[in-house]
């Protein structure tokens, strides 16, 4: 027999019923912007060496960028890393990547071609200077490295940027006061395990897939660089002020640090593209990375520091138009 639905429970149905749409919708906004169809086409984003953190980062990005958008295609291309990457999107060579934020004055300094058009969509996590050595090396300071094989990463790379002047601030030429060595962190930890090197510096996300795999076979430790090295550097121009004294925390490289953390520099990596890329396209993209940071944090330690309140600082560079309305549309 049918039965019917007191007023009252009818009513709760209703509101129920209303609240599920809602809901429904909400979802669909968050993940179908004003409920338009995903943009399409190529995009290239120029990521890092192998086993850095920018090249697992992109990978991982492209697989959600082509859940959201299956008709975006998107080239992942290697690079030395954010000196290169910089350039590569200032010249049109690629549509996005991420660089240090001091790469990326410093190609505005130095009046690069196209600096006038790039364009910040969100910063992202800090990079951390790591400078390793053998376990039962004789070097516990910078100023030890005078005379060492020391890798000071490839060319045009933001490890070169920044171990040219970390080496300066401690008063060694960084081609004369050690035999400097263009390795990253695909050759590095192979070739310091090997006896080939004395020391290497790297800068990357927490941690970086090519130390993790260099500590399950090798004893090795972390050279602290000091706060006064830090503000010594800060008297070398403009772009150095992105640098950060700070100390990486214990749990990056747990048996290596063994509870302890080192005093190093920090500095932030920005996701950056140009001014003429689709804004339509760019906001697409800045809800993606935003979004999918629980996602690719879970394989990328480093991207959990993703977070909507900072994202929009992407100093040096000014939002690009796309960022900056998906920004505002989720503005509480």
């Amino acid at each position: 027999m049918l039965q019917v639905l007191p007023r009252i429970g009818r009513r709760r149905a209703l509101q129920g019923a209303a609240v599920g749409f809602v809901v429904l919708g909400l979802l669909l906004w968050w993940l179908l912007p004003l409920g338009e169809e995903p943009p399409g086409g190529t995009i290239t984003i120029s990521t890092g060496s192998p086993l850095g953190v920018y090249q697992e980062y992109g990978k991982l990005l492209r697989t959600e960028l082509d859940q959201d958008m299956p008709d975006l295609k998107v080239k992942l291309v290697n690079s030395a890393g954010s000196q290169e990457n910089v350039a590569r999107v200032a010249t049109g060579k690629a549509d996005f990547t991420i660089a240090a934020a001091d790469a990326v004055e410093t190609y505005e300094v130095d009046g690069g071609r196209g600096a006038a058009g790039l364009r910040g969509v969100a910063r992202l996590y800090d990079d951390y200077v790591q400078l390793i050595v053998p376990r039962d090396s004789d070097v516990d300071s910078i100023t030890d490295l005078r005379g060492k094989r020391v890798a000071v990463g490839l060319e045009h790379s933001g490890v070169r940027l920044i171990a040219d002047r970390v080496l300066k601030a401690a008063g060694i030429d960084p081609e004369k006061g050690i035999t400097p060595m263009a390795d990253g962190i695909d050759t590095g930890p192979d070739r310091l395990r090997r006896g080939q090197l004395d020391a290497f510096f790297w800068s990357g996300g927490l941690p970086t897939a090519g130390l993790k795999d260099l500590a399950a076979r090798y004893a090795f430790r972390f050279v602290p660089i000091e706060a006064d090295l830090v503000a010594k550097m800060h008297q070398q121009g403009d772009a150095t002020r992105y640098y950060r004294a700070t100390n990486m925390p214990e749990s990056a490289y747990p048996t290596i640090q063994l509870g302890s953390t080192v005093p190093t520099i920090a500095v932030s990596n920005l996701l950056m593209t140009r001014a003429d890329l689709d804004p339509r396209l760019t906001e697409w993209v800045t809800r993606t990375v935003i979004k999918s940071r629980d996602g690719i944090g879970a394989h990328v330690h480093s991207a959990q520091l993703v977070d909507l309140r900072t994202a929009i600082y992407t100093d040096p560079l000014a939002l690009h138009e796309g960022a900056r309305r998906y920004y505002r549309s989720v503005k509480p």
